[in-house]
């Protein structure tokens, strides 16, 4: 029995990055990047997270990198892709003041 595979390519048409400083306890927050991302990398930089999102990922899921470098797949408080940019949930430990994140989108 011969294997089959599925394969699509997407060329990148809008790139987005920024950084985001919480200063007050953090809910879950909004990011305009003014596309629909098709991949999104958020880094809590003060504690040496990350999430990343794919497309094709379910809402709020993500790849999850402890500071020690363990990966897991988290199906809740990760990423949301919206129409104009991403919510972002609290797995990276942001609701205490003060934690600085980087991200970058791709469209």
């Amino acid at each position: 029995m011969a294997a089959t595979s599925t394969q699509s390519q997407h060329h990148v048409r809008n790139v987005a990055v920024g950084r985001y400083l919480e200063d007050d306890t953090a809910v879950e927050f909004d990011i305009e990047c003014g596309f629909k991302p098709r991949y999104v990398c958020v880094i809590n930089v003060t504690d040496r997270e990350m999430i990343e999102w794919y497309e094709g990922m379910a809402d709020a899921s993500a790849l999850y990198q402890a500071a020690a470098g363990t990966r897991t797949l988290i199906t809740t408080l990760g990423i949301t892709p919206l129409t104009d940019g991403f919510t972002v949930g609290l797995q990276l430990n942001v609701n205490v003041v003060n934690k600085q994140l980087s991200w970058i989108a791709i469209g």
